[in-house]
């Protein structure tokens, strides 16, 4: 097998990996970076989203204590843990609708680095008015398990903004939160709930519509991949948990403002030839 497309995939596990659950666009970041490295076709467009799996099971490995109780109080007809599986559940409703109606219209129109490059600038923006916000006092919820119905519908709704690439999905859920007043820490762990039904059910649909290209290099370099993805993701997810504690996203914010316009420079300028993915 080719050593080259080997490295590309473990490139694009570890891109994947490391931007998935930090409010930078894991999707934008793998669309710039496989322009970079000039990846075009139907593989590598569904690989990109297929390789979330791995960032799926390092959530589920690092909140499975959680993830266990949560289970074992459903079985126990625990209200509050029922209450909590409700709240995922349609959160995860809105985006989840959204992206089987017009998942093929947003891939075909917006899919491209242009399009990520505007979207991180502003979503930069938008972090920096969260963050002025959550400033202003205490927010009103400070635990996953004193999230209402209405709450969790609210954050649903904001993660509709992750459909545009360049937005991300952690991104528009965790400022969507804080807007809405949960803490930082309350909105970046029900972030990361929200990840596994929305990224399973995005992997599974993509493997399933790359089946026929499952050969044994393909299903090698998906395996790359998944495990760079898996590696990546869970030492980010360990990191940022810490980081939430004591510090706020205003750097990100302006990582995505610059990074934004560095690409609109170098495109409005021809430094650099930013292609369409596809």
């Amino acid at each position: 097998m080719d050593l080259i497309l080997i490295l590309q995939a473990a490139i694009m596990g570890i891109v994947e990996g490391l931007t998935e659950f930090l409010p930078v666009s894991s999707t934008g970041h793998l669309i710039l970076t496989g322009s970079l490295l000039g990846l075009k076709g139907k593989f590598w467009e569904s690989f990109d989203m297929a390789i979330q799996f791995g960032s799926i099971i390092a959530v589920i490995w690092e909140f499975r204590e959680k993830i266990s109780y949560i289970i074992k109080g459903m079985i126990n007809k625990d209200s509050t843990a029922w209450r909590f599986a409700i709240n995922v559940i349609i959160a995860s409703m809105p985006a989840g609708l959204l992206a089987l109606a017009f998942e093929h219209q947003i891939k075909s129109v917006l899919f491209n680095p242009i399009s990520v490059a505007i979207a991180l600038v502003i979503g930069g923006f938008i972090i920096l008015w969260a963050e002025h916000m959550q400033e202003e006092g205490p927010a009103r919820v400070q635990s996953m398990d004193d999230l209402s119905i209405l709450d969790a519908l609210k954050v649903g709704i904001a993660q509709i903004a992750a459909l545009i690439p360049g937005t991300s999905r952690s991104g528009s859920t965790i400022i969507g939160g804080m807007l809405f007043g949960l803490s930082r820490k309350t909105a970046t762990e029900f972030s990361f709930f929200l990840a596994i039904p929305i990224l399973f059910a995005a992997s599974i649909k993509e493997l399933f519509g790359i089946r026929e290209y499952l050969d044994q290099t393909h299903i090698t370099l998906f395996l790359v991949g998944f495990v760079f993805s898996f590696i990546s993701a869970f030492i980010c997810v360990r990191w940022l948990l810490k980081f939430v504690s004591t510090n706020n996203f205003k750097g990100f914010a302006w990582y995505r403002i610059i990074f934004g316009i560095v690409i609109l420079l170098t495109w409005m300028t021809g430094s650099i030839e930013w292609g369409k993915v596809s």
